[in-house]
């Protein structure tokens, strides 16, 4: 079977992305796959294509009853006899679907897992000729991820109802542990794993203290100003608020969250995912499952309580290839209020989630590139520099912290000989600042020789030390609430010989400059892509569809620098498809063409310059 020239005849593509082939190749012949690959990196197309290759039903199970609408759009404007059924459809669409079913329409079924578990609809589904199931967010099977739901877990019936059709899982965030909790879970006894880079290239990441949060968000969100973006909140009444004063500085924004009536909730996605809303504000506790392709940007209002939430929402950013950013706002005072967070949970979840939010400060404080933090908590080994984050951007200054650090160090020694046991870092740098406090009184650490000696410093200063140091491995915390302080090996080492030991420069608060040429940038005449732009609104309107879902950015993107005015030249252009040729290459050609009529081309020197 020729797979490049099926893919180019329904998605418009060329060239597969890595691992699809062999994805679609696997899933044709009949074995079950698990499929790890980032956001953006194209999972869907591995169930999609093969549906379209054989005869038969292909079920796709997702979480998100708010996407399944938004997928099947996508699949009938490329001319893909999909449907779905969930609790969105009155009785009597999904009674007409469920006669299609039965007849043969259609290839793919997108469902809820709820729905495909119920009494009696495995049952009926046994008459459908199913030739696949495809279950999308695998990782919501496992009590490890961070996203797990309790009806995932009906899934692992499947293969008893099922015995014959294989089975193909797929998520992009997940680690050793969660991969392997999702093959036993659901079966896959000898399933074909694939596990493509974690990477996002296109992404930028940045850190940047907390000081003023309303005015940073705004004044990044004014530097983008056609630009569409996420800001993640910690709770439901600052994304309100924070859409409120949005409006009011004319910006429009919708909040996003739990607490929202469903359908006001799906409203706001409507107006997000049509370009009416420019930003949502959401809360991280809520899974939003956006999956608008040009999400310019993804701002953190407050810390995320671990790295994978972290991961996957900075994922929403850029999932067409398109230069997207991803800042982080951050304080101490967050830390304090996660913590809080933690002490609700049990003590098994505590342990867990402490050593969570451990390694998310760790990543919000390194000097070390920020892509090679990320990608080493997924056990994925990456270059020194990436040239696509503020550490490596613009290194943060370092200085010769020998002092502090010995101070640090030695301080943590004489309390834990004074006392014989060992305190937590707030009480380290109390006895540093000279603190008047009950416990050092009580223990005697007034009368310690390191007493006051830090005095010199702020308390942050020294919180942000002994975080380096932790982070250094001079120092090590003992795992559960209290995190109590001890010399490592190193430690020791570093005092006894008196090492130089260099620390890293507080932050500066700025908007960091843009660098020049960023990472899936596609230089264009912008003026021609406005107009494209405008076309692909009119259009989606008229079909009562998201702009994307006619033509991504890097579709228009790569019109606006080819300039098409035939049907043959824009049947060459990514994302052109046999469908959307018979349907869209007369509007824009001739649009293209209006715009030539009155200006000349841009030269590749011109568009580059």
């Amino acid at each position: 079977m020729d797979l490049p020239s099926s893919l180019k005849k329904h998605f418009g593509y060329d060239e597969f992305r890595p691992l699809q082939e062999e994805i679609v190749s696997d899933a044709l012949a009949g074995r079950d796959v698990f499929a790890l690959m980032p956001t953006g990196g194209g999972k869907s197309l591995c169930f999609q294509l093969p549906a379209l290759l054989r005869d038969g039903l292909t079920i796709v199970i997702s979480p998100l009853i708010s996407l399944m609408k938004d997928q099947v759009d996508a699949l009938q404007t490329s001319g893909i006899a999909a449907t779905f059924l969930n609790s969105a459809l009155d009785r009597h669409e999904a009674v007409e679907r469920l006669r299609g079913l039965n007849r043969g329409q259609y290839r793919m079924l997108y469902l809820a897992p709820e729905r495909l578990m119920l009494d009696g609809f495995l049952e009926r589904a046994l008459n459908w000729n199913i030739t696949q199931i495809a279950i999308d967010e695998a990782h919501c099977i496992s009590e490890w991820g961070h996203d797990f739901r309790p009806e995932y877990r009906e899934l692992k019936k499947l293969r008893r109802h099922l015995p014959d059709v294989p089975i193909m899982a797929l998520t992009a965030t997940a680690t050793k542990r969660v991969r392997k909790d999702i093959v036993d879970q659901l079966h896959l006894d000898n399933a074909r794993c694939y596990v493509a880079s974690f990477n996002r290239p296109n992404l930028t990441y940045r850190v940047v203290p907390k000081s003023s949060p309303y005015e940073q968000v705004l004044t990044f969100i004014r530097s983008r100003p056609n630009e569409s973006g996420i800001v993640y909140c910690a709770s439901r009444k600052t994304a309100d608020s924070l859409a409120t004063k949005l409006n009011d500085d004319g910006v429009k924004a919708k909040p996003y969250h739990a607490g929202l009536q469903a359908k006001e909730r799906t409203k706001h996605q409507e107006l997000f995912l049509r370009d009416d809303a420019r930003v949502i504000t959401a809360t991280i506790a809520f899974g939003m499952g956006i999956n608008k392709p040009n999400v310019r940007f993804v701002v953190h209002h407050d810390l995320p309580k671990n790295i994978e939430s972290y991961y996957q929402e900075t994922g929403r950013a850029g999932r067409d290839g398109l230069p997207s950013e991803c800042e982080l706002l951050f304080s101490a005072s967050d830390v304090v209020k996660q913590r809080r967070f933690i002490e609700e949970k049990s003590e098994r979840e505590q342990r867990i989630a402490r050593e969570q939010l451990r390694d998310m400060i760790h990543y919000a404080e390194t000097r070390d590139c920020r892509r090679a933090t990320l990608l080493k908590y997924f056990g994925e080994e990456f270059p020194a520099s990436c040239n696509g984050c503020d550490n490596c951007l613009e290194p943060r200054e370092t200085f010769d912290g020998t002092v502090p650090a010995q101070k640090f160090l030695s301080c943590i020694q004489r309390v834990r000989q004074k006392s014989g046991f060992s305190f937590g870092l707030n009480h380290i740098v109390d006895v540093l600042n000279g603190a008047d406090t009950e416990p050092i009184r009580q223990r005697g650490h007034d009368q310690l020789s390191t007493y006051g000696i830090g005095q010199d410093l702020k308390r942050g200063a020294w919180l942000a030390i002994g975080r380096e140091l932790l982070r250094l491995g001079l120092v090590t915390a003992a795992p559960g609430r209290f995190a109590t302080l001890e010399l490592t090996e190193a430690g020791w080492a570093a005092l006894r010989e008196r090492k130089q030991i260099t620390l890293t420069k507080p932050y500066e608060v700025q908007e960091k400059k843009r660098s020049k040429r960023r990472t899936g940038e596609i230089e264009c005449d912008e003026a021609l892509f406005e107009k494209l732009r405008t076309l692909r609104r009119k259009l989606a309107d008229e079909r009562d569809v998201p702009a994307y879902i006619i033509f991504s950015d890097v579709a228009l993107r790569e019109m606006a620098r080819a300039y098409p005015t035939t049907t043959a030249e824009f049947g060459r252009i990514p994302g052109v498809g046999q469908q959307k040729l018979r349907d869209f290459a007369e509007p824009f050609t001739t649009a293209i063409a209006e715009y030539l009529a009155k200006r000349s081309r841009q030269s590749a020197k011109a568009i580059e310059a």
